[in-house]
């Protein structure tokens, strides 16, 4: 298994998304690394593309984005918990 880009990573961590804005390129894959202790899920405020499992501690979950645009997430469990992926081509 490969290791995620660390610039591609965005950690779960005291109750937040950091970066809370990510900056990629198309084609990108995203991974989001869950550093709490409490369980968190990715989920895309459109309702598409993306949403992960529930996500314990140590879990991680990947997406790869393949249109430009930019997608606003939230964790489900914690709605106050917001981040934005800005794909540029």
């Amino acid at each position: 298994m490969t290791q995620p880009d660390e610039l591609n990573t965005i950690a779960i961590k005291n109750f937040a998304f950091s970066p809370v804005i990510l900056t990629i390129k198309t084609g990108t894959t995203v991974t989001w690394m869950n550093q709490n202790g409490a369980v968190h899920q990715i989920v895309s405020d459109s309702g598409t593309p993306f949403t992960s499992d529930s996500l314990a501690s140590g879990a991680s979950y990947q997406f790869t984005f393949t249109q430009p645009g930019t997608y606003t997430y939230h964790c489900t469990y914690h709605p106050t918990m917001k981040g934005t992926i800005i794909v540029q081509s």
